[in-house]
């Protein structure tokens, strides 16, 4: 069953999800937001019990496959939890009214993410490598919202070796590896 969230409506959809599970019948479905194609119930235990657990090659649909595309490129140097900040980032711009409304196109926004900048296009991961199963597992995680590395409000961040102004406007929030993030 695939679910939609905003987040307002999460906790609807999550209820809906396990009411799905237990009876066999789905809830009506939210109104347009991201996909999430897993299964919350699935991922239990510390963020590396989780990441083993949901770890696999295949995403479950294209909004799954930016995300983990995303955290690939942007974080896949970088501890879990520093790689799971940056799925939380580019979640929480999906439900703030600044950014666009799906996954891909907030990945794919020129300018916004290192890998992308003016292209608009994502290059191909190296989809044979631990770094991509770790990737699409953080991607599921986050997506499932079973963990976080950073809170809701939290729209930006860059590398410690650089320093963007519009750093300087922002209130830093956290420090995860060599990501420096902000509200």
């Amino acid at each position: 069953m695939i679910r939609t969230f905003r987040a307002a409506g999460f906790a609807a959809a999550m209820v809906g999800f396990v009411v799905a599970v237990a009876t066999g019948v789905s809830a009506p479905s939210q109104a347009a937001a991201p996909t999430v194609p897993v299964a919350a119930a699935a991922f239990s235990g510390t963020l590396d019990q989780q990441v083993a657990a949901a770890a696999r090659v295949e995403t479950d649909d294209q909004e799954q496959d930016c995300l983990a595309s995303a955290v690939y490129f942007e974080a896949r140097g970088e501890p879990l939890n520093g790689q799971l900040a940056v799925a939380d980032v580019v979640l929480n711009r999906v439900r703030s009214e600044r950014y666009p409304d799906t996954i891909c196109a907030v990945v794919e926004q020129p300018w916004q993410f290192s890998f992308v900048n003016a292209t608009g296009r994502i290059p191909q991961a190296d989809r044979s490598s631990e770094a991509w199963l770790r990737a699409v597992a953080i991607a599921r995680i986050a997506q499932a919202g079973t963990a976080r590395a950073v809170d809701s409000d939290v729209l930006w961040y860059h590398a410690d070796y650089v320093s963007p102004s519009w750093g300087r406007r922002l209130a830093r929030q956290d420090k995860i590896g060599l990501h420096i993030f902000y509200s």
